[in-house]
């Protein structure tokens, strides 16, 4: 029979660690639906951006830097639009610094690895660009046995998302493709859905592929506004290629930190519930054993009190 210290003990440990997961929870709950906001409210001006870009590709037909003012990789476009032959791939995985939120990091891990190895059945070498603590001590181990190397790591882009931390990864990037490092960059982020959901995807950031999606290409039956360009469209375009690049990239960040928070909120809320569970179920069995005890020295008690009488 467990002894009664030791099941009040269990109890004890229990509960301290429901009182952590509950604030856990409370916070993540608090954090969340501001999350959810930002998001929601940066979609709308992604998704206006994303198709005045397109139009303005569209309209400008030829590339040329011959006019430009080039300081830095980002500014010059006409090289990030450059499709050629894929030999390496830049991978940018996007985790976060805790742990504690369910799945969430193993998913996208998860994501990561099955892309490097899809990439390495073709030959393809993968350099990997990582966002987030949980996101660097994994990838570190497995990329030991695959066709990749880790390139650069960013901790605190994955605390609080920024325009100013998205700039950064995105120049750090734009210059690996400019001098030929990688050929292609694709971001494994998470689309954030609701409170209880989310999805794990690539995100194809370079190179720019203008009107290459299919439901966001410009229809021949529509006809469109004729655009003037001051002071030209080559400088004009260099300064919204770094724009639409940086966005793409910190809309994957927001979305990214609201799914982290949201799978948070929802394990610990399991946590808590479990633990509630486990404390009843522990009641029980320290009820039982108590009474067990107590019953045993009564037993003792009255053949003690017989033995003497006979």
């Amino acid at each position: 029979m467990t002894n009664l210290k030791d099941i009040k003990n269990r109890i004890q440990s229990v509960q301290s660690t429901q009182k952590i997961t509950r604030a856990m929870k409370m916070v993540a709950a608090a954090k969340v639906k501001k999350a959810e906001n930002t998001v929601k409210a940066s979609r709308p001006f992604t998704a206006e951006l994303s198709s005045m870009f397109k139009k303005l590709l569209a309209s400008v037909g030829a590339y040329s830097s011959q006019s430009l003012k080039i300081k830095s990789a980002i500014d010059n476009y006409p090289e990030l639009l450059q499709v050629r032959e894929i030999k390496t791939v830049g991978l940018l995985v996007i985790t976060s610094n805790k742990g504690l939120a369910g799945a969430y990091n193993a998913n996208v891990v998860r994501k990561a690895l099955q892309t490097i190895k899809e990439y390495e059945t073709q030959g393809i070498k993968t350099i990997i660009y990582i966002v987030g603590q949980k996101g660097i001590s994994t990838l570190k181990r497995k990329c030991k046995d695959l066709n990749c190397e880790i390139s650069k790591t960013y901790l605190s882009v994955a605390n609080e998302p920024t325009g100013e931390g998205a700039k950064i990864v995105i120049e750090d990037i734009a210059e690996d493709f400019v001098s030929h490092k990688i050929d292609k960059i694709e971001v494994i982020t998470t689309r954030f859905k609701n409170m209880m959901s989310y999805f794990v995807e690539n995100w194809t950031i370079l190179p720019l592929k203008g009107l290459n999606d299919d439901h966001e290409r410009i229809t021949d039956n529509i006809i469109e506004p004729l655009m003037e360009f001051t002071p030209d469209m080559h400088n004009i375009l260099q300064k919204i290629v770094p724009m639409y690049m940086t966005n793409i990239l910190y809309q994957s960040l927001l979305e990214a930190q609201a799914s982290e928070l949201a799978s948070r909120m929802t394990a610990m809320s399991a946590a808590t519930t479990n633990a509630e569970k486990m404390i009843k179920e522990l009641s029980v069995q320290y009820n039982k054993t108590r009474q067990f005890a107590i019953t045993q020295e009564i037993i003792e008690v009255v053949s003690g009190a017989n033995a003497q009488l006979g």
